[in-house]
């Protein structure tokens, strides 16, 4: 009998660490024009790991997104962009390491709302290493069908069905899947994403009013 009801405790409390494992962490980012609810995967476990432990840092408190390309994506996480002046030249601000590449690809790709790590580009890091704080949120575009087909054709790839129906009624960026690591989707707060992509920006796609990252962390739901 104790026999038994040992097997039950293990196999209940190994269903409980499996289910513990796919629970996937949310950070509330909290910007100047609204909230983003963003939710990490647990199959880029270095990237989940390193954006937590920033979250918890705060290491983000006061750092701007000081990239915005409309019909693309939005990007932050320059370290030496709290508290820029409007004329400071941004985007090389980071720590000094990277992380490797966790390309879960076509598992997750470039639709709109992903949560992607920035990264220097192929010349300079041909092992596609990402940025130890710099990521981007994809905005992007819509696709026909026949825009889908047309790039299968030409680049020799073929789209699963749950590629073909986001890059159709949600957009994304399909030019960078497998390329750069996605680790993470936007949950809730696509409006405030879609209000700061459209916001005006200067030649070199910096907004011309700072928009801040106010805070960041991690919430139950």
């Amino acid at each position: 009998m104790k026999s038994l009801l040992s097997f039950v405790f293990a196999a209940v409390f190994s269903a409980f660490n499996i289910n513990a494992q796919e629970v996937e962490t949310l950070v509330l980012i909290d910007t100047d024009m609204g909230k983003i609810k963003v939710k990490l995967y647990n199959e880029t476990p270095l990237h989940r790991d390193n954006f937590i432990k920033h979250v918890k840092e705060k290491t983000y408190e006061g750092l701007l997104f000081h990239r915005v390309i409309k019909q693309f994506m939005i990007q932050a996480g320059d370290i030496n962009s709290k508290d820029a002046s409007l004329d400071q030249e941004l985007g090389s601000g980071d720590l000094d390491y990277t992380l490797p590449a966790e390309i879960v690809y076509p598992n997750y790709f470039h639709k709109a709302g992903a949560l992607c790590a920035a990264r220097q580009d192929d010349d300079q890091n041909p092992e596609k290493a990402s940025s130890a704080t710099q990521f981007y949120i994809v905005t992007g575009t819509f696709f026909t069908e026949m825009e889908l087909n047309k790039m299968e054709k030409e680049k020799h790839i073929q789209w699963t069905p749950e590629q073909r129906d986001a890059y159709m009624h949600l957009g994304g960026a399909p030019h960078l899947d497998g390329k750069y690591t996605v680790f993470g989707e936007v949950v809730s707060g696509m409006k405030v994403v879609d209000k700061i992509q459209f916001v005006k920006t200067n030649e070199k796609d910096r907004p011309l009013k700072n928009v801040k990252i106010k805070s960041m962390e991690i919430v139950k739901k």
